[in-house]
């Protein structure tokens, strides 16, 4: 039987490798528009005004169904987490969760947020609600939540959860890079 043994380095910055890592839980809208550009922002990893100000446009004057009116709250509030907007990132969270309730990105993003406030379980909680509700890209979540645990030294949980994220998206190299940061040893039963 296997276990996690310690990681070689402290951990520093957990959360800001979340936040700068991409393993946000963008939702995709198409279709055309501000809300489309939006969506295309918060997927390659925009965090800059002009970005932010599309999503603003799409919400303010484009006609979308809610569920699409709630992705692009998510996606706005993911350009805000990245910029370092934590209340206005978590208003267009709260925001999107009022249209949609059932939509999973909005806790684990929220989650993400909680890690940048180094309010680690409550990320994992949240993240684990987005996982039950069902998300678009469940990889994200188990690396974000990977994170979390990272962040209350649980390196079994973290472990295993990028492993979840690298069997899901086996091309996608930011799991591999944080298991590479793992010793995995036997353990000694004693028998």
């Amino acid at each position: 039987m296997g276990y996690v043994r310690g990681l070689t380095a402290a951990l520093i910055g957990t959360a800001a490798l979340a936040v700068a890592g991409g393993a946000h839980a963008s939702v995709a809208i198409v279709g055309g528009g501000s809300a489309e550009a939006c969506s295309k922002a918060a997927f390659k990893g925009k965090s800059d005004w002009r970005a932010e100000d599309t999503c603003t446009q799409a919400l303010d004057s484009e006609s979308m169904s809610r569920r699409d009116k709630a992705g692009t709250y998510v996606n706005r509030g993911i350009l805000r987490l990245r910029a370092g907007s934590y209340g206005a990132a978590a208003s267009d969270f709260d925001a999107a969760q009022r249209l949609e309730p059932e939509l999973g990105e909005v806790h684990v993003n929220r989650g993400v947020l909680y890690m940048a406030q180094a309010r680690y379980a409550d990320a994992v909680s949240e993240i684990n609600i987005g996982l039950e509700m069902g998300v678009e890209n469940p990889a994200k979540a188990y690396y974000s939540r990977g994170m979390a645990y990272e962040g209350l030294n649980d390196a079994n949980s973290a472990y295993d959860d990028y492993r979840k994220a690298q069997a899901l998206a086996p091309d996608w190299d930011a799991p591999q890079r944080m298991l590479a940061r793992f010793s995995v040893r036997s353990r000694d039963v004693g028998y």
